[in-house]
């Protein structure tokens, strides 16, 4: 961001990733659209929304205490507390009114509980496994808190984009836009990034590939 945000994180535990960014410049944002950021971790997707894009107002949630906290600080320092609130709570249980947003986006856990290592810090466990949360958990708390036709943006594993795809329309959320991220121009693909719509009509969107970290580097 050229300098122009400032984050707080922590030295050990969860740490956010290029996912959050590529999603952030991703999803459809209109001017003064409500924004629901679910599994916030530190709020760098709605703080990077609010650089970049129209957004009227962010709540941001997290089930992890400290991650909050750090969410609300970063918030503070880079003059967004009165756009965004960051709420401890639960995705199996939010407490947002029902129909009240425009948007809702989500860097979900991408592995299920049964899949590989389990991370020993507790917190990056949670961040990458379904420990607390599925993607139907997801799903369902998107449905509820989105007017309609408003937007749901998250990011996947693209060896499971069949299965997310389907899963949506369950729920009524209809796949409108996709693209997928390769890590060079030899490799396959390594993520997915969707936005589907709250009842919307049939029509899918294949935007062109994503290759390597876009227009970002690792410093």
């Amino acid at each position: 961001m050229d300098g122009r945000l400032k984050l707080i994180q922590s030295k050990d535990g969860y740490r956010f990733s290029i996912d959050a960014v590529f999603l952030s410049e991703f999803v459809t944002i209109r001017p003064g659209d409500v924004v629901i950021d679910l599994g916030t971790g530190c709020g760098v997707i709605p703080l990077i929304l609010m650089l970049i894009k129209p957004v009227g107002y962010a709540f941001a949630l997290e089930i992890q205490k400290d991650l909050a906290d750090q969410a609300a600080r970063n918030a503070l320092i880079n003059g967004f507390k009165d756009k965004m609130k960051v709420i401890l709570g639960d995705i199996k249980h939010p407490s947002f009114a029902k129909k009240s947003a425009d948007v809702v986006v989500c860097n979900p856990p991408y592995r299920k509980v049964e899949s590989g290592r389990i991370n020993p810090d507790l917190r990056r466990a949670i961040a990458r496994h379904e420990l607390l949360t599925s993607v139907d958990d997801i799903l369902h708390a998107a449905r509820g808190t989105l007017r309609k036709k408003g937007r749901l943006a998250l990011i996947y594993p693209a060896e499971r984009l069949v299965d997310i795809l389907a899963r949506m329309r369950r729920f009524n959320l209809e796949p409108k836009r996709v693209r997928i991220n390769y890590p060079t121009l030899r490799s396959n693909a390594n993520l997915a990034l969707i936005e589907a719509s709250l009842g919307g009509r049939p029509g899918l969107e294949i935007l062109p590939p994503l290759i390597g970290q876009g227009g970002f580097s690792v410093r």
